[in-house]
């Protein structure tokens, strides 16, 4: 455990708890990516945040985050207000790793928000783990999001412009954390506040942010959470019989016993403390959600603008069996993303549903780096084909999107060699030919496969015998949403929120000007759209 420095002029010393970068969870550099060579799109985060007097908030909240485990595995972290300081307590790996009875017994208090988080902005360290902290001329406030800015080179520039310790109000934002994301840079934005209420800052800080945010904060006594304009991230309202809580998913409410009372709306800030909770409309919604979410990002339970995600996915595979139907002998899912469309492939189809892969459920993040001969062994580790169900069948293999080619090409090879007569591949989701710029870590359009070639090409170069990607159109219909309130960019690269240079946006644009004044003009472009 380490103390940051505070200052004692302007004020309270403020417990700050963490691992200090001592790594006693995972790395990551074994993990649940079934290739890690060929990452599926990458959510940038799950958040958390409960306030309930007289519950323990920090096992709510860890099991929270327990449920939104799949929308971040790089690091996770907790912090808690008793009324009077914020702990936070966070370290690299999964939920699970980071967080023991112990540490959860130490975080004591009324609130609390948690962070499960999947890198977008700033490098995987534990320096951007979050929940980030930040002192303020009345306490102190920590912050989870998830999403990702677009204007972070302007939010850079505001953070550098405000008071240092010569001037009146001295926070040590920059001396506090060393983080390189775009979530520090809000922080110390809505940490600075010395003649308003931290409310009345985030209704002067939120109008400045461009892109896509799901915020939790708080202070001593408050809890936050706002929602970008376009609604990109999902992120709900729920109620215990003692308290509120907000989370990404409303399977995280459901899983520590609320219910769902509402989405927090586009443009909507609320704010939740002992005189109960209040609304704030900072921007106008202009409803642009992820339709990703419904392919392949939330959780097969999550309810999305009124739209069960499970039913959506089905649907896809209904709707890729009307589009691209085979003759085959069974429709098996690459587990489990592939499993709701592949179920909707065979009850549209009449073609009998099976499994036809094993998915090792045992292999999580860990220090163990795989030899190179296990690395040879490719997808083995994690998948294996069951030889009895797929030998002497024509097989319809149904994922849900493909990105640079290489996991599937290794699938059809597996399948082929435990003795598949045909194998042909069904994707419930359009060509990925565009990067993500609001919260999924896509592969770099030069890396995406579907930039390069055509459908017919990519079935060669997986191997398949057919290749089906379901319509933008098709994919829409299933979500029963209105085709202008979703986000396709990565699929059309029409981007609903205007994207500033190529040269100011990147993963790792604040680590490579942290010594520029050029804010990254002359630098090359790490992801261009």
């Amino acid at each position: 455990m380490q103390c940051p420095s505070r200052s004692a002029r302007t004020m309270r010393p403020v417990p700050y708890l963490s691992t200090g970068g001592r790594r006693r969870g995972g790395d990551g550099r074994l993990n649940h990516d079934v290739d890690p060579q060929d990452k599926g799109p990458q959510d940038a985060c799950g958040v958390f945040g409960v306030w309930a007097p007289g519950e323990d908030v920090a096992k709510l909240t860890y099991f929270g985050l327990y449920a939104l485990q799949h929308r971040g595995q790089e690091s996770a972290g907790i912090a808690v207000s008793n009324g009077r300081q914020i702990l936070v307590y966070k370290d690299m790996g999964l939920v699970s790793q980071v967080f023991d009875e112990t540490t959860l017994d130490s975080l004591k208090g009324h609130l609390a928000i948690g962070h499960a988080r999947y890198s977008t902005t700033g490098a995987s360290t534990w320096h951007n783990a979050q929940p980030t902290f930040r002192p303020t001329a009345d306490g102190s406030i920590a912050l989870g999001h998830n999403g990702n800015l677009i204007n972070t080179h302007e939010l850079s520039e505001l953070v550098e412009a405000l008071p240092g310790p010569d001037d009146e109000l001295d926070l040590h934002s920059r001396q506090l954390e060393s983080s390189t994301n775009d979530t520090g840079l809000v922080t110390a934005l809505l940490a600075h506040h010395p003649d308003t209420s931290l409310e009345q800052r985030a209704l002067e800080v939120l109008p400045m942010l461009k892109g896509a945010f799901s915020f939790v904060w708080m202070n001593e006594d408050t809890l936050y959470a706002a929602r970008d304009p376009q609604g990109i991230r999902p992120l709900v309202l729920g109620r215990l019989e003692r308290g509120w809580v907000v989370a990404s998913e409303d399977a995280a409410l459901a899983t520590v016993g609320a219910s769902v009372v509402r989405e927090i709306e586009p443009g909507e800030l609320v704010a939740i403390d002992e005189h109960g909770l209040r609304t704030h409309r900072f921007a106008e919604p202009e409803r642009k959600g992820c339709v990703f979410e419904y392919v392949y990002l939330a959780r097969p339970d999550a309810t999305i603008s009124g739209q069960s995600v499970h039913a959506a996915r089905v649907e896809m595979g209904r709707e890729l069996a009307r589009q691209f139907p085979v003759e085959a002998d069974l429709v098996m899912p690459v587990p489990e993303s592939g499993t709701p469309a592949a179920a909707g492939y065979a009850e549209e189809s009449g073609i009998p549903f099976g499994q036809g892969f094993v998915k090792n459920a045992y292999v999580g993040r860990t220090f163990i780096q795989p030899s190179q001969t296990l690395r040879q062994l490719g997808i083995r580790l994690k998948l294996n084909a069951l030889e009895h169900m797929v030998r002497g069948k024509r097989l319809v293999v149904v994922d849900d999107s493909i990105v640079r080619g290489n996991t599937q090409r290794a699938q059809v090879r597996m399948l082929r060699e435990a003795g598949a007569l045909e194998v042909h591949v069904r994707i419930s989701s359009p060509p990925v030919k565009w990067p993500c710029f609001y919260g999924i870590d896509f592969a770099t359009r030069a890396e995406l496969i579907a930039n390069g070639l055509d459908e017919e090409e990519i079935r060669a170069s997986i191997g398949a015998d057919s290749l089906g990607y379901i319509s933008i159109e098709g994919m829409i219909e299933a979500t029963r949403q209105p085709a202008e309130s979703l986000c396709r960019a990565c699929f059309t690269g029409e981007y609903p929120i205007a994207l500033p240079d190529e040269s100011l946006l990147g993963k790792h644009l604040l680590e490579a000007t942290l010594a520029s004044p050029t804010l990254g003009k002359a630098l090359p472009v790490l992801n261009n759209p």
